[in-house]
């Protein structure tokens, strides 16, 4: 039997699956997360921190990855990622990207009155376990991969098969305006195909990242794809837009 727990990050949603021998975390938070999951697993449910058996990072963005490395040192878990070659965050473009992240999600953290913390991570991940897409997580089978790019070069959803929900990290997105797709797209047409691909699976839920536990529909993922980007929707092409405005006026 499983128990998911679904607590309220410093920006996300943490999933943190629970097990009679051991835990999985869904995804690899922020590094403000940390004393909270440490709180909440030795205090509320009263378990050591060894029980923490498997981290997975669907993406590296700082609320998905951010606590990854933090948690292996103190829990002694296995982290698990997307097989992709590589690092995402590479070379100096990628360095600024990662400064850019940071600053992004503290901005998040303002908007949702947040304290401010400590959010700075490794842009270098070293993960234990590659996963291919269909591959079902070691040590818990009940669990499979998805590669669901498009967001990143190296996304993955994880689909829970016994209850038939899927936890879909940032592929879509809530606000006040319905369901969207997430900022940044990098690739567009690997993202129209994640879309689908989780649309198809006719899951009982979705679980987003940011949004929590949903039922999607059929016209929900169609207003997805409608609102997605047919180019690649990235920080510096935003940046240039922005610019080519100030200059042109």
């Amino acid at each position: 039997m499983i128990k998911l727990h679904q607590l309220d990050g410093y920006i996300q949603t943490i999933l943190l699956a629970e097990y009679s021998d051991k835990l999985l975390l869904l995804d690899g938070c922020s590094r403000a997360d940390v004393s909270l999951l440490k709180h909440y697993i030795t205090d509320t449910l009263k378990r050591p921190l060894t029980d923490l058996h498997l981290v997975v990072v669907t993406h590296m963005h700082p609320d998905h990855a951010g606590a990854a490395h933090k948690l292996r040192k103190i829990s002694g878990c296995k982290i698990a990622s997307a097989n992709v070659a590589g690092q995402w965050y590479r070379g100096f473009e990628g360095k600024m990207m990662h400064i850019i992240d940071i600053l992004l999600t503290r901005w998040v953290a303002n908007k949702t009155q947040q304290k401010q913390r400590w959010l700075w991570y490794s842009s270098k991940l070293s993960p234990d376990i590659l996963l291919n897409d269909g591959d079902f997580l070691p040590g818990f089978e009940d669990w499979q991969a998805l590669a669901t790019q498009g967001h990143t070069d190296r996304d993955l959803s994880l689909h829970h098969l016994p209850s038939n929900r899927v936890y879909i990290a940032d592929l879509i997105v809530t606000t006040r305006k319905g369901f969207i797709p997430p900022f940044p797209v990098f690739y567009p047409e690997r993202y129209r195909k994640s879309v689908n691909k989780i649309a198809n699976l006719n899951a009982e839920s979705i679980i987003l990242a940011h949004g929590g536990e949903v039922k999607l529909t059929a016209q929900h993922f169609k207003q997805v794809l409608a609102k997605a980007p047919t180019k690649p929707m990235t920080h510096w092409r935003v940046v240039k837009a922005k610019l080519k405005q100030v200059f042109s006026k």
